[in-house]
């Protein structure tokens, strides 16, 4: 018999992927995707079940389903998405606290699968060159969807404690790019005018979409367990993703940032918490070696393929500027014409 599968944040971009990709999957017999609202594509093959996880009716869906494993993927990361910072916090927070409770109740639940992020490694001056899953950060985070995450993570942990029989796994992954995604990090580099740190070039490292959801399949299905840093090979400084953009800078001081980031989007999901103006300034970068070694998992596209992709699909690139300019100018010639 196959697996029967919960999948958490099922009605958003990822939740949608992660649902769909389980379903082709012949080792898998039934998907159940939760969420507050409804999802904006069909969950093919599906089932959806609107609902709450910060709400016990979680663990009536669980024994109803008869759930073996949970891909927890309901963690918002900025609190336009939630509608402030308050309703983000408690729904990843309380949410992934009830959700636990759930799990730790169940008697079918054998397996627990929880989308994380390195940015609970933080962002600072003496970081190492890779993060491994055993090393604590030098900068630990203090605000916004990285300190959810880092409580996430201790809750996840307490869980296993308690629940010895259940086999969980944490992956850790880097800033997700693509076509179709929409993150803060997107929304930072398809804003008109890009603002960077004056005097420091941070190092970034991405995971494609497809390849985020790839690496989540393999936790459902593969034996190993325990915390998994997953990212695309290799790292770009931030002038270098910047300059493919096509994108005009503005380099002010680091104190700075966030207020001219906020003037530049108002309105975008672009977030200029404190933590994020920290990774915009110094970066990070994980090791991915032990994701290869124990969960047989190697991304397809490396950091610079991945950011490649994601331009391609905005049509961003070294032409937009130049664009942009013949398109002045033949403004100009035309009106020119017009008044001669």
């Amino acid at each position: 018999m196959g697996r029967v599968v919960l999948v958490t944040g099922a009605a958003r971009h990822l939740g949608g992927l992660m649902v769909r990709s389980l379903v082709r999957d012949p080792a898998v017999d039934r998907v159940v995707g939760v969420d507050v609202v409804p999802p904006r594509r069909p969950l093919l093959g599906a089932e959806f079940v609107r609902a709450d996880i910060r709400n016990p009716v979680i663990g009536r869906v669980l024994n109803s389903a008869g759930v073996d494993t949970v891909v927890h993927m309901g963690v918002i990361a900025t609190p336009q998405q939630a509608g402030g910072r308050t309703a983000m916090k408690d729904i990843n927070v309380i949410g992934t606290m009830q959700l636990l409770a759930a799990c730790q109740k169940s008697e079918s639940v054998s397996r627990l699968v929880v989308k994380s992020t390195s940015s609970v490694y933080g962002a600072g001056p003496r970081d190492p060159a890779l993060f491994t899953e055993g090393m604590s950060p030098k900068h630990p985070p203090t605000s916004g969807w990285a300190k959810d995450s880092v409580e996430v993570e201790g809750y996840v942990r307490g869980f296993a404690r308690r629940r010895p029989d259940v086999e969980v796994s944490i992956l850790r992954l880097a800033n997700v790019i693509g076509p179709r995604v929409e993150t803060a990090m997107t929304a930072y580099f398809t804003l008109p005018v890009i603002p960077t740190v004056l005097g420091f070039d941070a190092r970034l490292q991405f995971v494609h979409e497809d390849d985020s959801i790839a690496a989540l399949h393999r936790a459902v299905t593969a034996p190993a367990t325990g915390v998994f840093n997953i990212a695309g090979d290799g790292v770009l400084a931030l002038s270098q993703a910047v300059r493919r953009t096509g994108r005009p800078t503005l380099s002010v001081p680091g104190a700075l940032l966030g207020v001219v980031g906020r003037a530049l989007a108002p309105t975008r999901l672009v977030d200029f918490t404190s933590e994020q103006v920290r990774f915009l300034t110094y970066g990070r970068a994980i090791d991915t070696s032990r994701a290869q070694r124990e969960l047989g998992f190697s991304a397809k596209r490396s950091t610079s393929a991945a950011f490649d992709e994601f331009l391609a699909g905005h049509d961003l690139g070294p032409g937009f500027v130049s664009g942009i300019l013949d398109g002045a100018t033949r403004l100009i010639a035309t009106r020119g014409a017009a008044h001669a």
